[in-house]
């Protein structure tokens, strides 16, 4: 759609009211350093609905200044520029949620892992209802660099706010000023890194339970000399094990991207079902208790590819278990006499 008239927005945009929507991990790393800066936040997450998962978050916003806003509508509001972060699933519904409350010429940066068709219907959302919908595409883990995480930006507006959010402490380039582009190339990264995830877990427990982990080690360590697999598979089992949940919705949405392009998405599918199930145990406790100091910061991957092991075979019937084989493949054999 061709660009609307500019907002009255502050020109330094320091002096913005900004509203995140999503007050998860990602959330309050962005809300800290924007208030780092002396900016207003305004924040909303459905946690705050129920008092028992609220708890955590009203102490968070107070110790930083933060507004917590009752629903979305009072966030859209009251925003000069929105940032949705939240799980994959919930990105329309959050766009929808928003939209009818934006004020004319607001920002709204997606940075939620979306596919392309996903977030063409949620810019298609924003910029019905008089807002400026730029997609983002976080381009790797977000609390090692924080808000300065590369951001990859595409759509119409991505190079007006570029600069903008750059001024904010953000660290983006536009990508693409076509919608999608930025997008797809986060998707098919993922493709590769959530699978990487999937398969280190899966592999290394394996190999835990057939006691070559050492071996499997050291044949890796040969064949990729730069990477450090001691260190890389603690990192994945934590990450994994604290936001699988996330992760296998983004990887759904990673398949949805793959079938957009044609393809039978099976890697990223096998990733989805490997990550939701390491999620499920996560949330059945295997793991420990959520919110205490050692729940997923392990410096040694193999308990929790024990905790796994045991879990895998206490409950059979949770445990992903391998597609049917195919039918054998003819045997080749010379003509009978």
């Amino acid at each position: 759609m061709p660009p609307l008239p500019a907002a009255p927005l502050p020109t330094d945009p320091r002096a913005w009211r900004i509203g995140l929507v999503g007050y998860g991990e990602v959330g309050r790393i962005l809300a800290e350093d924007l208030r780092a800066r002396g900016v207003a936040v305004t924040a909303f997450d459905l946690k705050l609905v129920e008092a028992a998962s609220a708890a955590p978050l009203q102490a968070h916003a107070a110790a930083h200044g933060v507004v917590l806003a009752p629903h979305h509508a009072a966030l859209a509001g009251t925003s000069d520029f929105i940032i949705s972060a939240v799980t994959a699933s919930q990105t329309l519904a959050v766009a929808r949620a928003c939209a009818p409350a934006l004020s004319a010429g607001a920002f709204f940066l997606d940075f939620n892992s979306a596919s392309p068709g996903t977030k063409g219907q949620a810019a298609a959302l924003i910029d019905a209802a008089g807002g400026r919908y730029v997609e983002g595409a976080v381009m790797t883990s977000v609390p090692p660099y924080r808000s300065r995480v590369p951001l990859l930006l595409g759509g119409p507006w991505a190079a007006t706010l570029s600069p903008l959010v750059n001024a904010l402490g953000f660290a983006s380039r536009v990508g693409s000023p076509t919608l999608g582009v930025a997008s797809a190339t986060k998707m098919c990264r993922s493709v590769m890194i959530k699978g990487l995830e999937a398969m280190v877990i899966e592999s290394f427990t394996a190999a835990r339970h057939f006691g070559v982990e050492d071996a499997l080690i050291d044949s890796l360590q040969e064949t990729f000399p730069g990477i450090d697999w001691e260190k890389q598979a603690a990192y994945f089992f934590q990450r994994v094990i604290e936001h699988g949940r996330r992760r296998s919705e983004e990887v759904r949405e990673v398949a949805a991207t793959v079938a957009e392009a044609g393809l039978t998405p099976w890697s990223a599918s096998g990733t989805a079902a490997r990550q939701a199930w390491v999620a499920d145990l996560a949330d059945a406790g295997v793991f420990g208790e959520r919110g205490t100091p050692g729940f997923a910061r392990s410096p040694d991957w193999r308990p929790e590819a024990d905790r796994l092991r045991a879990a895998a075979a206490a409950r059979p019937a949770q445990n992903p278990t391998a597609p049917a084989p195919p039918e054998p493949l003819p045997v080749n054999r010379p003509p009978r006499a």
